[in-house]
């Protein structure tokens, strides 16, 4: 089993960057196991393919204009996924969607993809996210953790680091 976690977005524009960080706090909090690769895809494209191929699962991490309140978690999954990439918050998720569709013109594509995101509440310039958005990191952070669960991924929490 291959599973990728795939953060994307904008770090110079304030909650745009909620996949990035996402995945940054993936890393520092938590083991996983081998067959669970993070991918920092920032504002890439088609340069994701060879990391994207072929895999059971993809979760993708980023900001999601829903339509919910500023803030709101979002979660789509299956036939719901491309209704992320028709309301577009950002040039990146255009070249999401060609890398996705280049999968399944080539026959790689994934067994299944689910976007896990976040209504932005700022996109204004800045490497920080908006106040309300970092209050909810930790409610993200377990639902992308519950998500990696249900796929069958032990994951744990990584031991406090020594002061």
């Amino acid at each position: 089993m291959r599973i990728v976690v795939l953060g994307v977005g904008n770090t110079l524009l304030s909650d745009e960057g909620i996949g990035v960080r996402a995945i940054e706090k993936l890393e520092q909090d938590y083991i996983l196991p081998p067959e669970v690769v993070i991918v920092d895809g920032g504002t890439t494209g088609m340069e994701m393919l060879d990391d994207l191929s072929k895999c059971d699962h993809i979760i993708i991490i980023d900001a999601v204009r829903s339509g919910k309140a500023p803030a709101s978690i979002v979660r789509l999954a299956d036939e719901q996924v491309p209704v992320f990439f028709k309301t577009k918050l950002s040039p990146h998720q255009i070249g999401l969607s060609d890398v996705l569709a280049t999968l399944a013109f080539i026959d790689e594509q994934p067994g299944g993809v689910t976007v896990i995101g976040v209504e932005p509440v700022s996109l204004a310039t800045g490497m920080s996210l908006s106040p309300q958005v970092e209050a909810r990191l930790p409610e993200l952070m377990d639902l992308i953790v519950t998500e990696l669960r249900e796929l069958g991924v032990v994951v744990k929490n990584a031991l406090p680091k020594a002061a």
